[in-house]
């Protein structure tokens, strides 16, 4: 069963930056296409950013565009979401999840595409 696991969250000021890191549990993590996203009690969650199996290929909500940078780092089994320029709309608990793909050059933003799930970390910015 992969596992994946969601760090570096916690309190910032806006304007602030903040990197998370996703680390999943399987040999083959470039057989995987990645995603991140984010929720707010209440609220649906919503897609944030997306990167496929490859590495090279990545999408992003248009409210982050220029903010946020995803990127994967098959050999440590990790991908990871820098944040910059931090808003208050950005709290929430962001997940990432995995999706089992056979496309290189794919990324996903439905969160039904993808199969196994992290816990999630919160996100706070707040002066």
């Amino acid at each position: 069963q992969l596992q994946l696991v969601e760090s570096g969250g916690g309190l910032v000021q806006p304007g602030g930056s903040l990197r998370l890191s996703c680390v999943v549990s399987e040999l083959r993590l470039d057989d995987y296409a990645i995603g991140w996203f984010r929720q707010v009690p209440g609220k649906d969650s919503e897609s944030v950013s997306y990167i496929s199996r490859s590495g090279r290929d990545a999408g992003y909500r248009d409210s982050v565009k220029g903010r946020f940078t995803i990127s994967k780092d098959n050999a440590k089994n990790t991908v990871y979401l820098q944040m910059t320029n931090l808003k208050p709309e950005d709290t929430a608990v962001y997940y990432c999840a995995a999706h089992r793909t056979s496309y290189h050059g794919t990324y996903y933003s439905n969160r039904n595409d993808y199969e196994y799930w992290g816990q999630g970390t919160q996100v706070t910015v707040s002066s």
